[in-house]
């Protein structure tokens, strides 16, 4: 509440778009704006003033003349015309005109200072002044912050009136107001609400505006204009709680945001719009990066509407996309329940610049000197609180991950601070980004809560009976697993790497992984000829640099000892731990994988595995041990593949995790294949020679497919570039008939040669 002002000025303004209730919903530039002042005390009418707003005044003297004969021809038909017209060449010329001359006309008309506006709505100033100023970088003068709204007023005195449907027609025939009928413009009754408002319309339009004033203020209303609407000048920042309420009605999603905007630029996109403090929640990916979404909570209804009308308004260069979004919505992005993220950004008027990259030993005094002026540099930085003004990102179990926010007090030090971007700390490079609270509440929950990858569901074996498939552990470990190699590397890279270590690789014993796209993994299995030489070259050799002959990225690379079956392991779809290869330690229980190495994993935490999967009923495990036999009787008493097959039956899911990786030549593991053949091999067999293999083909998995049925173990095939050798298990099985094969695979000829 407040007290009753001196002046009220009646305001209307007219784009060179869309009027009535779709005023501003086009981003069209405002080209008119009339007003006329209201003595609030001694009820008088000041003068109309026009104020036209024109880009181009090229030939000025041609086109006032015709102006002057359109307003001539206009005033003697229904004498709706301004007492002063001026004219402005831009937006920001034209708010400054036109409080220049309200403030001269209050001035001389001597009976108060205190002025407020009052609009027909909220269109007028919220739709329309400020959000062009606001893309234009325009300064708007302090009386556009308040307004009263003349619909609001009406209704104060006639409840029963629906504020969406009311416009000065009806509120000056419930006054008893008399209009010229033949006159008249209903914004209702226009068949195009999107058609341009005629120019003498604003006019009749505010002298109406006036005379409703002066109805309310009169006997019997005696009405007081004390309820001025305000229009926020700043976003404040604050923090949300995960507790509190937030309605439905006040929040919506925008989408297509640069990845560089702010909470700050979203304010500024909504201008005129109230957004509730801490309102602006920017959305992020699952690799924690911005995704070019945010949920904007208002402080009403009201606004929120106001805000869908928005819809592919523009912010730079880009048109942004508003809908409807829910208070849950807007929770689960903004709302935080820790207390140490509440201290944090308990201090307000501070600016958050977010830290990604820092090194895992990284300490507040480095932060603290990073932000500090080299030598010779005059800019300061300085952080806000000292070590207090830095808040680290960590796991749940508390090692870092290599994120700080950090506060700064204005946003002068804020700029200098980012201008720091891809500097040095330590030994790695540090990325700077002007960060948010809603920011650092999403990121302090993601990283406490859950992994930022969702993790892949349980395998289907844990339906059946438990069984270990980690190898005892007296199983020799004569093998390295090699990773983190640059992608570019060859076999002859990996040579080269091993040095020495190269005379102790058993023949064909090199695997490097693809995956299923056919791209090297970054990791590489070698057969050892002992296990002692195994231990010895991942002890000389780990977290050593391998170059490409191929690209010019080096990259350290990580090397562990490791058994065939585990290698078997990986390459079937799963992957070993890092504690597992590490320290030679493995869990018993469950399967014991976990994802397979991809670039995308490396973004969650290496402790994060696949969730246990719920426990099954009875009469389910019953069913499946009854469908299915035992994963040991499968896996040491194997049984004939029957020919006609595909080489992945829809049983074999069972057994497989939820992506597959394929060995690259010359071989692959022994434990590859689930269907061995019924036998151990006996004695040697023949081996096959198909030199005409396709470029295109998917690899093994289709020379699978191409010779299932003939006892041709998985393990025997070896791609070497473009030929494949097969070698027959020999026993009960024939060896492969050389005419089946001709087509396959792909249905290209291949030349088969019995070696």
């Amino acid at each position: 509440m407040t007290a009753q002002v001196d002046y009220l000025v009646v305001v209307f303004t007219a784009t060179s778009g869309a009027s009535g209730e779709l005023l501003g919903s086009d981003e069209k530039e405002l080209v008119q704006l009339v007003w006329q002042l209201v003595d609030v005390k001694n009820k008088k009418l000041g003068k109309v003033n026009e104020l036209l707003i024109k880009s181009d005044l090229s030939d000025l003297t041609e086109e006032k003349e015709e102006e002057d004969v359109v307003e001539e021809s206009v005033e003697e038909e229904n004498g709706f015309k301004a007492d002063c017209v001026f004219t402005a060449t831009s937006l920001e010329t034209a708010l400054n005109l036109f409080h220049l001359q309200l403030t001269n006309e209050v001035n001389s008309a001597g009976a108060g200072t205190s002025v407020c506006l009052c609009t027909d709505g909220q269109l007028h100033i919220r739709q329309v002044i400020h959000p062009e100023a606001a893309s234009k970088n325009i300064l708007v003068p302090d009386c556009f912050y308040s307004f009263y709204d003349l619909r609001k007023e009406f209704k104060r005195h006639f409840p029963a009136s629906d504020l969406k449907a009311l416009n000065v027609y009806l509120m000056a025939e419930s006054l008893s107001i008399p209009i010229d009928m033949s006159a008249m413009w209903d914004p209702s009754a226009t068949p195009d609400p999107s058609a341009i408002l005629p120019a003498e319309i604003a006019v009749q339009q505010v002298q109406i505006m006036a005379s409703i004033v002066l109805a309310l203020l009169s006997e019997p209303l005696c009405h007081t204009f004390s309820n001025q609407e305000r229009v926020s000048e700043k976003f404040e920042t604050g923090t949300c709680s995960k507790m509190e309420k937030v309605c439905d009605n006040t929040v919506i999603r925008a989408r297509g945001l640069p990845w560089q905007s702010s909470d700050q630029d979203i304010a500024r996109f909504f201008r005129g719009l109230n957004i509730a403090k801490g309102g602006a929640a920017l959305c992020l990916n699952a690799q924690g990066r911005r995704n070019g979404e945010a949920l904007v909570r208002f402080v009403s209804e009201e606004h929120r509407d106001l805000a869908l009308q928005r819809h592919k308004h523009h912010m730079g260069n880009r048109y942004i996309e508003v809908y409807k979004a829910t208070g849950e919505d807007f929770l689960k992005i903004a709302g935080g329940t820790s207390n140490e993220v509440a201290m944090f950004l308990s201090r307000e008027d501070q600016i958050i610049v977010r830290m990604r990259g820092l090194p895992f030993t990284a300490t507040h005094e480095q932060v603290l000197t990073f932000f500090s002026p080299g030598e010779g540099l005059k800019e300061m930085c300085p952080v806000s609180g000292g070590k207090d003004g830095i808040l680290f990102v960590r796991y749940p179990d508390g090692r870092p991950t290599g994120d700080a926010f950090v506060l700064f007090a204005c946003e002068e030090h804020a700029q200098c601070a980012l201008r720091k971007h891809k500097e040095i700390l330590g030994r790695r490079y540090i990325e700077l980004f002007k960060s948010t609270a809603a920011e650092v509440q999403q990121v302090l929950n993601r990283y406490s809560s859950a992994p930022l990858i969702p993790v892949a569901p349980a395998p289907l074996v844990s339906v059946l009976p438990t069984v270990s498939l980690l190898p005892p552990p007296g199983t020799m470990r004569d093998c390295l697993r090699l990773r983190g190699l640059p992608y570019t590397a060859s076999i002859e890279d990996i040579l080269t790497f091993l040095g020495e270590f190269t005379h102790d690789i058993r023949p064909h014993g090199v695997h490097m992984v693809l995956n299923q796209q056919g791209r090297p993994s970054g990791d590489c299995f070698i057969q050892m000829t002992s296990a002692e030489r195994a231990l010895q070259a991942s002890q000389r050799l780990h977290k050593h640099v391998m170059s490409s002959q191929r690209g010019s990225n080096s990259r350290y690379v990580e090397v562990f000892p490791c058994s065939a079956e585990e290698m078997g392991l990986v390459l079937m779809g799963g992957s070993l731990s890092h504690t597992h290869t590490h320290t030679h330690t493995r869990t018993r229980n469950g399967t014991g994988l976990s994802p397979p190495p991809c670039k995308s994993r490396r973004l969650s935490p290496p402790s994060y595995s696949f969730t246990p999967a719920p426990p099954v009923l009875p009469t389910e495990a019953a069913a499946a041990a009854a469908l299915y036999p035992p994963m040991g009787q499968v896996l040491l008493s194997p049984r004939h593949l029957p020919p006609g097959h595909a080489y992945y039956p829809a049983t074999a899911q069972l057994y497989m995790n939820y992506t597959t990786y394929y060995p690259s030549p010359p071989g692959s593991p022994t434990t590859v294949g689930f269907f061995p053949s019924p036998s151990s091999i006996s004695s040697p067999g023949g081996l096959v020679r198909m030199p005409g293999l396709t470029y295109n083909s998917n690899g093994v998995k289709d020379l699978i497919n191409a010779v299932q049925g003939y006892q041709s173990p998985t393990e025997s095939l070896s791609l070497l570039s473009s030929s494949l050798i097969g070698q027959s298990s020999g026993g009960d099985a024939p060896l492969m008939s050389l005419p089946t094969l001709m087509t396959k695979p792909a249905g290209q000829y291949l030349d088969l040669t019995l070696l």
